[in-house]
């Protein structure tokens, strides 16, 4: 039984990853806050109290040792508030943190305790970006929680090292998409975000990837055997 655990993935790439994945006959778990799909099970990543008891419900089914093949794919997240840091709202930004940070490293200590002694291939997928490597002016969340969740996986790579049945934990940029989170950075106002002109315009030059695209790239790469754990890796697109 093959089994692949989504977080965030009632639209945009999470949707496109989770479709592609049942239609490889993976028995996928899909985790967010609106649960649109059959597959869904709803969890509020913004409320990290409510994360373990959640995740092993939806586990609960499943023998771990049954599992032929293990993909967990920390995907969810969020952009807002846009703005400088000193503006935000401290409920804004305490929801944002626990989003992109806290729940997701729940979800993937859930996922891990569950199919620890699963001794089949187990492949942790952390959904990054640029801005994980680099500063935006109105993004200094988002870049934050990325740069810190990209340092969580090289952590639990290192970790996994001395287990018997170890996890292969990864990021993956997946590159500049046409999602909502796209649409969302083109309406923010320039005060907010100093470099909006500059993503209008990458997407009036059809600049930006389609998510079905995306997902198909990071569905081939992760079938490589040639995964760093710990690694950083750029979706191969149109390859």
């Amino acid at each position: 039984m093959r089994i692949a655990i989504v977080t965030g993935g009632s639209m945009g790439l999470g949707k496109a990853l989770c479709l592609q994945l049942q239609q490889a006959d993976y028995r996928v778990v899909e985790f967010s806050r609106s649960a649109p799909h059959g597959f869904s099970r709803h969890l509020d990543l913004a409320a990290p109290e409510s994360v373990p008891d959640a995740v092993d419900a939806a586990l609960k089914p499943f023998d771990a040792l049954a599992c032929t093949e293990l993909l967990l794919i920390n995907n969810a997240g969020t952009l807002s508030p846009i703005g400088p840091a000193w503006r935000n709202d401290a409920a804004d930004t305490l929801a944002n943190l626990s989003t992109n940070i806290s729940s997701a490293i729940l979800v993937i200590a859930q996922v891990m305790k569950h199919f620890r002694q699963a001794p089949c291939r187990k492949l942790v997928v952390n959904v990054s970006s640029g801005a994980a490597l680099k500063g935006y002016a109105g993004w200094s969340l988002y870049c934050a929680s990325k740069a810190a969740m990209e340092g969580f996986i090289r952590a639990v790579a290192v970790e996994e090292q001395t287990q018997p049945h170890p996890f292969l934990a990864i990021s993956v940029d997946p590159g500049v998409m046409d999602t909502g989170m796209q649409a969302l950075i083109r309406a923010t106002p320039q005060e907010d975000f100093p470099e909006v002109a500059r993503f209008v315009s990458r997407c009036e030059a059809g600049g930006l990837a389609a998510p079905d695209a995306v997902a198909e790239a990071i569905i081939r790469l992760i079938s490589f055997d040639t995964l760093q754990p710990g690694g950083r890796c750029d979706a191969p697109m149109g390859s």
